[in-house]
């Protein structure tokens, strides 16, 4: 990556800012530096300290192909068409242009947040006072230039004009680089008192010149840096904000064609998020669909080589607009499909999502397929697909590499091909992996959750499956069976009371009424507030794969072994492949899995995600 690193004069850095010679890359964010930075800002430039190295990128080559944007403050309409885009160094060169090149007001921020404006002076008293603090030197004043105390009422200082100015020993830094002006300025203080002379050459040579002489270390990238250069470039400078990603760029990159990219996309999110379920979809999300449609269309017409299918983040910042239009409506009705999907699997909400990124392939495939992803027998197969990536838990690793092999191999396979997909034919679920879903960090353990509710399971007070017309009414989550309370005055393992196995989907009300008592004891009240039966009841904890003999005798070893069971056929159905269950002992087996972090919350604490009832 060619550059160069001269040291550029502070005064011809703002006047290419000034100029519009030097501009921002539309993915930059906007300037934020408040007031007291801004006079930190100053103050170490009027010492001469390094304030940090700029990095600009040379315009003309493909890497800088970004829609520029005028430093705030630098009207538009006067700028001229730039030369470099500051990559590194926005807040310090906004906040230097404003203050002491452009002549106007700064539209700034105080400590508090608030929106004021200030103008921005040096006091020579406290500049060349001993061992001074050229901070408390700078100073920020109204934009009225008058200073004022007791709810505005008294005038402190006033400095609308020149005189005052000088009469105050306040040098308005706005005109250091303008030596007209600043010469004006100087035969106006000496005049107030002979004195003043002195001062002023102690002045100018201890501030004034270390200003004007100011220089900028600048690494400047050259035009053949590439946009992927670029995105990397920027993420490493830009350590103290938002990492940028690749969505930024594009959009910079689009807007040079006059195309609105985060426009687009935020009437397609807004349109999205209407399901529940799609609520964490990101912008890079999106993308990454459009990129394997993409580069696998031009695989297909033999422009690229087989296996090329891509979604890393240089082939997504090599899409094209033509790209981008072709396959975004696609894409987005795609997505709208996958909440279908999901929503007959029971994933009604973003928090119980196994995985995001899967959404990714899933639509990919279904824009793939088309209207033959609703076949009954391709629908089973993308589902079986969809569950070993779940259950198996292959989607937690190196996912853009496994996105490509999925949309490349997942049709092939539903449309006659004997080879199974990677991810159906690599997953695998460890029967000792019930021991270790604990909290839905983990995908399978969110699985689990859906596959119970999918199988028909019905509230114990309500007598209702826990389908999309009642998940949210209800306010249904997963809770504990053998109450946490219990199981911690019974001796109950850890990682059994917390384990999946001890764990069901019931509405909020059913939870309330079990409360922290043996099972024994608020099967009565279930029974007494439901309206239920015993034999009825039963019937319903069936549906939940429960024992309700072990249950209603609070034995809590026999109902874990029972259900255990259960959940492993539930979960071999889904697969559509046995459970790994050759251990002697499940602990053993189970230290095979990274330990997972408990949730700092109880699961109930997600119930307020969900809309009232």
């Amino acid at each position: 990556m060619p550059f160069e690193s001269p040291d550029v004069e502070l005064e011809d850095l703002l006047e290419l800012a000034a100029t519009g010679k030097l501009q921002l890359p539309d993915f930059q964010r906007g300037w934020k530096w408040d007031d007291d930075r801004i006079r930190a800002l100053i103050a170490s430039v009027a010492q001469g300290h390094p304030v940090g190295v700029a990095m600009t990128l040379e315009v003309g080559g493909g890497g800088s192909n970004f829609k520029p944007i005028p430093i705030a403050g630098v009207d538009p309409k006067v700028a001229d068409e730039p030369e470099q885009l500051l990559l590194d160094g926005q807040q310090r060169t906004t906040s230097l242009y404003q203050s002491l090149f452009s002549g106007r007001v700064v539209d700034t921020k105080d400590a508090r947040d608030r929106r004021i404006k200030r103008w921005y002076f040096i006091d020579i008293e406290k500049a060349l006072a001993p061992n001074a603090d050229l901070e408390d030197a700078v100073v920020s004043i109204p934009e009225d230039l008058v200073v004022r105390e007791n709810f505005g009422k008294d005038v402190v200082t006033d400095l609308r004009t020149t005189e005052k100015q000088c009469e105050a020993g306040a040098f308005p830094a706005w005109i250091v680089f303008d030596s007209d002006a600043t010469t004006e300025w100087m035969w106006a203080y000496i005049e107030v008192e002979p004195a003043n002379k002195d001062r002023w050459k102690e002045f100018h040579k201890k501030v004034l010149k270390e200003i004007t002489g100011y220089k900028v270390p600048v690494i400047r990238l050259t035009k053949d840096t590439s946009k992927e250069a670029v995105c990397t470039v920027f993420e490493k400078v830009n350590t103290g904000g938002v990492p940028l990603n690749a969505f930024e760029l594009l959009t910079a990159t689009f807007a040079t064609e006059d195309f609105p990219l985060k426009g687009d996309w935020s009437d397609r999110q807004e349109r999205l998020h209407r399901k529940p379920v799609l609520r964490s979809l990101e912008s890079t999300d999106f993308l990454q669909a459009i990129s394997l449609l993409a580069t696998g269309a031009r695989r297909c017409d033999g422009l690229i080589e087989p296996g090329s299918t891509s979604c890393k983040r240089r082939d997504i910042l090599r899409l094209r607009l033509e790209d981008y239009r072709r396959w975004a409506e696609p894409v987005t009705e795609a997505l709208e499909w996958c909440h279908q999907f999901l929503a007959h699997e029971h994933f009604f909400r973003a928090a119980d999502l196994p995985y995001r990124t899967q959404l990714v392939p899933l639509a990919v495939i279904r824009v793939l397929l088309g209207k033959d992803a609703d076949v009954f027998a391709t629908r089973a197969m993308i589902r079986r697909w969809f569950w070993c990536g779940v259950l198996g838990e292959m989607y937690g690793g190196s996912t853009e590499t496994r996105f490509a092999r999925d949309v490349e191999q997942v049709p092939a396979w539903v449309r006659g091909g004997r080879r199974e997909p990677g991810t159906v034919s690599e997953a695998a679920f460890y029967a000792a992996r019930l021991l270790t879903l604990k909290t839905r960090n983990s995908a399978a353990y969110k699985g689990v959750y859906a596959l119970l509710m999918k199988r028909g399971c019905l509230d114990w007070i309500k007598d209702q499956p826990m389908g999309l017309a009642t998940f949210f009414d209800f306010k249904i989550d997963i809770h504990h069976i053998f109450p946490k309370a219990w199981c911690d005055k019974n001796g109950v393992d850890d990682d059994q009371r917390e384990s999946i196995v001890n764990k069901t989907a019931i509405s909020f009300d059913t939870n309330r009424t079990i409360g922290g008592v043996a099972p024994s004891s608020y099967l009565a009240k279930v029974e007494k507030k439901s309206g239920l039966e015993s034999a009825e009841l039963d019937r319903v904890l069936a549906t939940h794969l429960v024992d309700p003999a072990a249950l209603r005798t609070d034995r809590f070893e026999d109902f874990f072994a029972a259900r255990r069971a259960a959940l492993l056929d539930l979960i071999a159905e889904a697969m559509q492949k046995r459970a790994i269950d050759d251990a002697a002992d499940d602990a053993a087996e189970a230290a095979m899995f990274e330990p997972q972090a408990e949730d700092p919350e109880d699961e109930s604490a997600l119930v307020s995600d969900l809309p009232a009832a």
